[in-house]
């Protein structure tokens, strides 16, 4: 079964999707996104495809009509596996900022591919690292989900800029690069900004800013790609060596929509998060009721101190 429901209480759509239980969790003998094993043939430098196990996609079944409170809706989207490197024990921390471009270069690609598709609303990548946040495969990769509709967080996020824009003239995420403490910054760059913001959910939670104000990816030039690239593992960098293991994370860029009839140029920032799932090396931040339920975010650690940690990780 794959289609939306539509939650009566919340108007949030879910996405009921039963064949994605049977995706693969950690195979012992071999990784099937290694060359020549099971998604990709032959050798690559990175690559995506579509993934086997979808939530969404473009042939998505058509839904018989009943009277029913609970609206349904076709399951229409799209999700791809971005694979970052062929070579297996190569992660993020450790890429060559030239392989880290090319995946920009690739994520830019797919932005712009799929939003010719006037179906498609908002387009989702993201990396899940390390099994703490249900990473099934070890091999560096992220993923990409094309949704028919503005994600919740994402709606709100969309509500808030706007109507702080209506309010001050200004975008809300160029009036913080203006007035952010030093405390909370973990690096500075000609293009980029590094961040344990101060309104951090997470304890270890970090954002990348660009300084100049753009809405999408795709409007980077190519050296504010550059430093991205290096922004990005900077950060991941910073989490394994203040650690000492493979930290886990969840990596989320978010752009502005696509296919509706607002312009976001104005109010919407650019803007990728790192959301770790620990709060200490050996301590989960576990989502709890408050958390999951009333969407009320209890952060137990300073983003300031937390701050200090990360540009200290590599001093």
């Amino acid at each position: 079964m794959r289609e939306l429901r539509k939650n009566p209480i919340t108007g949030e759509w879910v996405i009921i999707s039963s064949a994605r239980s049977a995706r693969p969790v950690l195979p012992e003998n071999a990784c099937p996104l290694c060359p020549g094993v099971l998604e990709l043939e032959e050798d690559y430098d990175l690559a995506v495809f579509d993934n086997r196990f979808p939530a969404l996609s473009l042939d998505a079944p058509e839904i018989i009509e009943e009277e029913s409170v609970v609206e349904k809706g076709k399951a229409i989207g799209k999700c791809e596996v971005i694979m970052y490197t062929s070579n297996h024990n190569l992660a993020v921390p450790d890429m060559p900022v030239k392989q880290l471009a090319k995946l920009i270069e690739v994520w830019c690609d797919r932005y712009r591919e799929l939003s010719k598709n006037r179906e498609l609303k908002y387009i989702y990548i993201f990396e899940n690292r390390g099994r703490e946040v249900g990473a099934t495969l070890d091999h560096a990769h992220g993923q990409l989900y094309a949704f028919p509709y503005l994600p919740p967080r994402v709606e709100r996020k969309i509500e808030h800029t706007r109507q702080y824009y209506l309010s001050n003239g200004n975008c809300s995420l160029c009036d913080v690069l203006k007035d952010l403490p030093k405390a909370n910054i973990i690096k500075s760059g000609k293009y980029f900004v590094s961040l344990v913001p101060p309104y951090a959910r997470f304890p270890y939670e970090c954002h990348i800013y660009p300084l100049r104000h753009v809405s999408f990816l795709t409007d980077l030039t190519a050296e504010e790609k550059w430093e991205l690239a290096e922004f990005i593992r900077d950060i991941a960098k910073r989490y394994d060596s203040l650690f000492e293991e493979k930290f886990p994370y969840m990596m989320m860029l978010f752009s502005a929509p696509y296919n509706t009839n607002e312009l976001y140029d104005e109010f919407f920032h650019f803007h990728i998060e790192f959301n770790p799932p620990k709060r200490s090396k050996d301590k989960m931040k576990w989502m709890a009721s408050v958390e999951t339920g009333s969407w009320n975010f209890i952060n137990p650690a300073s983003p300031e101190e937390v701050a200090k940690e990360l540009r200290e990780a590599l001093d």
